[in-house]
Order: structure tokens, then sequence, then C-alpha cells
């Protein structure tokens, strides 16, 4: 079906060009992941370009909700109002920019955002205008690529950076409408990415195109419908050359459809040979600090490693950067203001000094356990017992593609994934039909909290079949009831009575069964109430804000008032709620 197209560059375009470059990301991310060999050979950028818009749909479609709720507000008390009232272009561009750079992910998606904040500045920047002409579009585009550039603290041309200024530059040869400028600027970075191999030697190796130009050429092919109505076709695009030989692509593996995977690492490893060694881990956080600080900061991490992209302004960055010495680079962004949303990813990269021929052939292991913790504490915990782990901070869900990294991450034929939040169980189940599609035998165990995890984890035996493995945890899980002790944000209707802001609630098996004002005695009143139905073993996970001495007081009250319960108690960390409770 047809978009209907959009004839100017408003509120509503800027809504339509984003879910439209979400949905062109999500149809091409395989195959930009495929040809990613530039900076590092990851093959995550076309998994990061779609976090990055998603990330930024989300934020433009909060602005579009608060307005309807608004506009509901003003109609319930008869308040005159205008049917084509809706959100400022300031506000869509401000909010699509401000999601795009506290969402972005990787090199592109760095760079990615910072288009898109260049493009918002100008847009923004025209007052109360309602929408902008082709004109205006011309100048954005330019805007952006000049800012993106600036953002990279060395330049590389046959980059996302090259495709950017052909788009602005054929944009800039045109005097038509916005549809006529989309068009332009598409067909310049289309040519652009295809001489990309001839700019960079990485990629003429390869036989493959810049993926991060791919990923913007896809993006502007979503403007281009957002004003015409109908998609482009696509760009023809080389892929890299896997040499397989007569090797065993099946690494050993028994499980059927690994050698599938397989021979998706062989192409993931002939990539990082051709783009060779280089800083072993992505650094990536948000930063609050002033212009000053950020201007030294960019100095310190130059100097610590490449890849140096810093985006962002107003007091708010997004920092990246690929650095040997991952805690210096955390280290350079707390004496220049506060970082947080840290990422740390290891690349993997054998030791600098040991030569290609030395490299030992990486090879999966058989199988492999994927669990997304809600605290640092749980992570470590997890780690210890062999987990790869994806965290998830308070109001940080992870996306499908971050859960679908985490898989990849695991290197492994068999996994079994660990959403441990029963609002992640569609996330999770996406995720693992893209893993399959990969090669990867996925079962998904469908746990509502990280002491399910902890207890599906704890009987866990790598060496039983597959099948057997995964009905000994989901059991192990599903005899584990769950719950948490946590402060109410705001005023609401529960299913034990109306909560206030502050008060202390306490969930069992998702549900508030009580509220209190002390946090002892709500998580004292849940304890009795999950043990009155029986129970052997106590688990108690707590949060950083959670009062130190809660957990001495639940320990003494299991062993005066249930002789034969045991009770085992740790740290973790920032995990939103207070006290995590299991009882198995």
């Amino acid at each position: 079906m047809a978009q209907v197209p959009q004839r100017f560059f408003d509120a509503l375009a800027v809504r339509t060009w984003c879910g439209l470059s979400l949905r062109a990301l999500g149809q091409a991310r395989e195959e930009i992941d495929a040809i990613n060999v530039y900076p590092v050979a990851d093959g995550d950028t076309g998994t990061n370009l779609y976090l990055t818009v998603e990330s930024a749909v989300a934020a433009v479609e909060a602005v579009f909700a608060a307005h309807e709720v608004d506009e509901g507000r003003r109609d319930a008390g008869e308040a005159p109002r205008d049917a084509d009232d809706g959100p400022s272009l300031a506000d869509a561009v401000g909010a699509m920019a401000h999601g795009a750079l506290i969402g972005a992910r990787g090199n592109s998606g760095t760079i990615l955002a910072q288009l898109l904040r260049g493009m918002a500045q100008v847009l923004a920047a025209r007052g109360d205008c309602a929408h902008t002409e082709g004109a205006g579009l011309r100048l954005a585009l330019r805007h952006a690529a000049g800012s993106a550039r600036q953002a990279v603290a060395h330049p590389v041309e046959g980059t996302v950076l090259t495709v950017a200024s052909a788009a602005a530059d054929a944009a800039g040869g045109t005097e038509g409408d916005c549809a006529e400028v989309a068009r332009a600027a598409y067909e310049g970075a289309r040519a652009a990415l295809a001489a990309t191999p001839g700019q960079l030697a990485v990629l003429e190796r390869a036989g493959v195109v810049d993926a991060g130009g791919h990923g913007l050429v896809t993006v502007l092919g979503a403007l281009v419908e957002t004003f015409t109505g109908r998609a482009p076709g696509p760009a023809a695009v080389p892929h890299a050359r896997a040499e397989h030989g007569g090797e065993d692509r099946a690494g050993g593996c028994v499980v059927g459809g690994c050698a599938a995977a397989q021979e998706h690492t062989t192409r993931e490893e002939h990539a990082a040979d051709l783009a060779g060694s280089g800083p072993a881990f992505e650094v990536i956080y948000l930063l609050e600090a002033g212009d000053a600080a950020v201007a030294r900061l960019r100095q310190r991490l130059d100097a610590l490693g490449d890849s140096l992209v810093v985006v962002g302004g107003d007091g708010l960055w997004n920092v990246h950067v690929h650095v040997d010495d991952a805690g210096a680079a955390v280290e350079a962004g707390v004496e220049a203001g506060r970082p947080h949303r840290i990422r740390i990813t290891h690349f993997g990269h054998d030791d600098a000094h040991t030569t290609k021929a030395e490299r030992p052939p990486r090879e999966r292991t058989q199988r492999a356990v994927v669990a997304v913790v809600p605290g640092e504490g749980l992570a470590a915990l997890y780690a210890e017992a062999g987990a790869t782990t994806l965290l998830a901070r308070p109001g940080e869900p992870p996306a499908s593609g971050e859960l679908v990294q985490a898989v990849r991450r695991a290197h492994a034929c068999e996994v079994v994934l660990l959403p441990n939040d029963a609002e992640l169980r569609h996330t999770a189940a996406a995720a693992a039909e893209q893993a399959r599609a990969e090669g990867i035998r996925v079962a998904l165990i469908p746990t509502r909290s990280a002491v399910q995890g902890i207890a599906a984890l704890a009987v866990h035996e790598p060496e039983r079949r597959f099948d057997e493995d995964v009905v000994a945890m989901t059991s192990a899980a599903g005899a584990t009831r769950h719950a948490e002790v946590t402060v109410a944000e705001r005023q609401s209707w529960t299913t034990a009575g109306i909560c206030q802001a502050g008060d202390v609630l306490g969930l069992i098996d998702g549900d508030v069964a009580v509220i209190g004002a002390d946090v002892a005695q709500v998580a004292a009143t849940v304890l009795d109430r999950m043990l009155s139905a029986g129970g052997e073993l106590v688990t108690l996970v707590l949060g950083d804000e959670a009062p130190p001495a809660v957990a001495d007081h639940l320990e003494a009250r299991v062993r005066e008032a249930y002789l034969a319960v045991d009770t085992v108690v740790y740290r973790g960390g920032r995990q939103g709620a207070l006290l995590l409770v299991g009882v198995e």
C-alpha cells in the first residue's frame, strides 16, 4: 500500500519519515550488518542504526501522544480546537534529534544522530513556522553534513560522511519542492555510496560498500517516500566475498542449523581479517557537561584511541570511542562531567602482537545462556555462573536488536534465552526468531523476574541434551514465585487499593499485594504471604537504595519462623526495585 505523500516538511512529515526509516532499516538491517567491515568488522552497523532510529521514533511518538492528551483536556473543557492543530515542526525535529542522541549506538549510529541534530538545528531555528519547503530542507541537509563531519575527530573519505556530503551537494543543485530535494539527495547519496570502495582500501578488498553509508541511503530513501508516497528502488549493494574453501563449516557442532551459524561466523572472520585488528573496546556514554569540558575531553580521548565521535550540545553529549583502556575512557568522562548509560563492548581482537597465522581459529561453544539482568550486581552474578548478560537499567528496556547482539556475542550453537521480565516477552520472542534465522538454535524460557532466572541457571547443565536442559531450567523457573518491593512514583489504583507517591509497594507475581510506609515491614509481609504456601529456599536481591538492615531483618525472620527454609542474599546494584524476592 502506497504511503500518502507529504507536501511540506512539517511535524507530520517528521513523524512519517521516522516511521518509514525504521521500517526500511528493519528490512535492510541484515544486509547492512553483513557488509560491515569498517571501522571495525563487528557486523552490527545495521542493527545500531535501527536502534538509533528506534529511539528517535519513540521520542517523536511521545511528543504526538502528549499533544493528544493536551487536546483531550482542552476538549473536555470545551475549549476551541483547530482541526489542523498539532505539534510544531520545532517540537517534532527536536524530539527526533534528542531521541537519536540518547539512543545512538555504534560509530554510524552516533554519526546519524548528529546528522539528525544538524537538520533539527536549522529547522527548529525557523521559530513558529509550521512547515518548511524545499529551500529549508536543502539548508538542513547541508548543515547536517557539515555538523556530522565536525563531530568526527579524524574524518575519513569513503564513509557515511562522504555519502552525507554528496547528498547535501546534490540537494543544493535543485530549486524544487521537498520531493525534488529529497530525490536529488537520495540519488547523490546512492552514487557516492557506489564509489566508496574506490576511496577506502578495506572496502575494496572486501568487495563491499560502506555499511554506514548504505544505512544513510536507506534513511534518505525513506525521506523520498515521505514526500512522494513511493519508496525508490533499492541500490545494488555488493557483498563481502567469503572464502570457505574445504573447511568443516559445522565446526564440530551436531545441532541442526549450527552449520549455517558457523558459515555466518566465517564471513565475520573474513571481514575481520580484511579490516585488521584495532583497539579492544568500544566505549559509548551519554555525558552531561559544558562545551569547554567537552573540548578537553575530545583531546584526551583522541590520545587514548580512535574512531572518536562526540555529538550533541546544550549540555548533553553522546561520546563514542574505540580504545584499549576502557576504564581510562570512562574516567575521562567523569572528569569532564557526569557520564551515564555507559556501554562497553569488547571487540574480541587478539593481542596486537599476535600475527594472523598465530591466531587460534574461533570455535563456537555448544551451548550458552543469555540473560537480561536489571543491575550490575546481578550481571556479575550471572556472568560468574557462565551466562552472557545484557544489562537493562530502570526505564531502559533492551530492544530486540540488542538481544540478538547478545545471542551472537555468546557465540554458541545452542542458546537458552532468559528475558527475566514479563514486559520483554514479545521482544525476546522476536530476537529468538532472528537468531534462529541465522542458524542458532534458541530456546526462550519466559522468566518474569531475575530471581526466576537465577533458579533456572542453578540447574543448567551444558552436558545434557538441549531439550532436557531446557525442560529442567523451565521447571526450576516455573517453581519459583517472585516478588519485589519498590516505591510508588505517583498516585494510582492497584489491586491492593489506592497508593500515593512515595508509598512502599510489595508486588507478588507482578500484582501489588501490599501497600505500606516501611520497607522492612512491607518486605516481611510479602515474604510471609509467599512462604504460607511452602518453600525451601528464599532468594533476596538487594538494590542500591534498599535500607542496609532489611536483609538481616528478613534472614532472621526466616530462621525464626520457617525452620526448614534456607536464605541466600545477593547485591543487585542499580536494579530499580529496592528488593527482589524469590521463593523456590
